[in-house]
């Protein structure tokens, strides 16, 4: 990082000298309210000599020349230039002016005009100060480099560092474009619980939590699924939840245990749907984000341009020998071979081994993955003429999974026994680890026994009848990556989890 001046505590000791002055001299250093109607970018672009505006913004620089001063005044949308003159604004005013610091936030109003170099520029009439700064900015203003400290510090990320403001403007704007999408086509927005009293809708250790009053442990959300099928059960027909997930697991340039997910149902419809309506909803983020179908991504260049190539996992595994019968240590052999590291596999993790395999085809071209072995999706329909194979896809662009869907199982009957399925192999995993001394365990036995149960109330909601259905969950903050050319999901997450700053 470049650091602040090495005399930084002085600086502070100076500002807040400051501080105690103007408010002897009953200046009111922190305002309330000010008149600001538009970005400062707007004043700039909409140009037009002697026109009265009246803006805020930060103080990135100051360049005095006798009764003359110039500034410039940032906001997040871009900079414009003040000019302070002491025969208009008078000596009072423009001594108070000479005591702010970079940093400090001021509004001041007056009229446009443009200097000999063509910059446009605000010969200011009056000026108030709105915050104080006690502490120097990043020496100029652009000198934030230290990544860790800018995660840690967005704020400073943020009034530092231009590109990274236009990253999380972006990211805003990819929300709203979901969204748009998911209208044009009929989906409800709707909000699902985050904490859930078993959790479920997807594979993943969960947070655990408790509620005082109901004296019960609670997990954070793993994924909205369950609910969102019950609302299909209810009769809304197209649904989603652009939401805040969470996984108790570890952090990568991938991977944040809190995480924005896009989870869509559509009755009536199955992951061929999906398909489709995917292709489309990136397709139009990259329009509105990019431009383009064509675009780079950390030095690789993509092409989203439609149709998308499809493979099939379970021809993929058969060419390598398996099958959905194969045995674990007939799977290990396998992937060996293939130098796929295998330590700790276990079959239901099979599934993540799939990134390895397919990821080194997806660096230019969109990838589906289809027809997944019916033990890795438990939630997935089988296909009619396979019941060991689901109708399932994921999505993997640019060698990072985005998206995955299935045509959602609703047969209530069929949907227990995998879950039963389910937890025998959980129990037996347990039982496993415990005979080899597995130690450190986060969860209290009381939490274990409710994580193994099965939702019942879902499986009620399935005994109603819940129509045919395709479901589509999109990672968000991978597509951000992926959109805004960015290497790592903390770039794409303002406040990303950092291990303690003493590690």
């Amino acid at each position: 990082m470049s650091q602040p001046s090495s005399d930084s505590g002085g600086q502070q000791k100076v500002r807040r000298e400051k501080l105690e002055l103007l408010r002897r001299q009953r200046v009111q250093p922190y305002g309330g309210t000010f008149p600001k109607a538009e970005p400062i970018q707007a004043l700039v672009e909409a140009y037009a000599d002697g026109k009265a505006v009246t803006t805020a913004g930060r103080l990135s620089a100051k360049r005095g020349h006798g009764g003359l001063t110039f500034a410039d005044l940032r906001d997040a949308n871009g900079k414009i230039q003040i000019c302070l003159r002491q025969e208009r604004v008078g000596e009072a005013t423009y001594r108070f002016f000479d005591m702010l610091d970079l940093g400090d936030i001021v509004g001041v109003s007056g009229t446009l005009f443009q200097t000999k170099t063509g910059e446009v520029t605000v010969q200011v009439d009056t000026l108030r100060l709105l915050a104080k700064s006690l502490r120097p900015l990043p020496e100029k203003w652009y000198g934030l480099k230290d990544v860790e400290i800018r995660y840690r510090k967005r704020f400073l990320d943020l009034i530092a560092n231009e590109p990274v403001r236009r990253v999380f403007f972006q990211r805003g704007r990819l929300l709203s474009t979901l969204r748009e999408t998911l209208a044009r086509h009929g989906f409800l927005e709707v909000e699902t619980p985050m904490m859930h009293a078993i959790p479920g809708g997807a594979a993943g250790e969960p947070f655990v939590t408790h509620h005082n009053t109901l004296d019960m442990d609670l997990y954070l959300r793993l994924a909205p699924e369950l609910y969102l099928k019950e609302l299909l059960v209810g009769g809304l027909e197209r649904v989603y939840d652009l939401n805040r997930s969470f996984r108790n697991e570890g952090l990568s340039t991938r991977h944040n245990p809190e995480f924005t997910m896009l989870e869509a149902y559509a009755a009536y419809q199955d992951y061929a749907f999906m398909m489709d309506f995917v292709q489309e909803l990136i397709c139009d983020a990259a329009n509105a984000l990019v431009g383009s179908l064509r675009f780079e991504f950390q030095g690789q260049a993509i092409d989203l341009t439609p149709p998308w190539e499809r493979v099939s996992f379970a021809e993929a595994m058969a060419g390598m020998g398996l099958t959905p019968r194969a045995s674990l240590d007939e799977i290990r052999e396998v992937l060996r071979n293939r130098g796929v590291k295998v330590t700790g596999l276990s079959r239901s993790q099979l599934v993540r081994l799939v990134e390895q395999l397919f990821e080194p085809k997806t660096r230019s071209k969109p990838l589906f993955v289809v027809d997944y072995w019916t033990e890795l999706s438990p939630l997935a329909k089988a296909k009619p003429d396979n019941p060991l194979i689901t109708e399932r896809f994921e999505l993997f662009i640019g060698g990072m999974e985005i998206a995955n869907a299935y045509s959602e199982l609703n047969d209530p009957i069929e949907q227990r026994r995998r879950f039963e399925v389910q937890l025998d192999a959980a129990e037996g995993s347990r039982l496993k680890a415990e005979g080899k001394g597995r130690k450190g365990n986060r969860l209290e036995p009381r939490a274990l026994n409710l994580e193994r149960r099965i939702d019942e109330s879902f499986l009620e909601a399935l005994e109603y009848g819940m129509p045919p259905a395709g479901g589509l969950g999109v990672g968000v903050d991978r597509l951000a990556m992926l959109l805004l050319n960015q290497p790592s999901i903390k770039d794409v997450i303002l406040f990303p989890l950092l291990k303690p700053a003493s590690c």
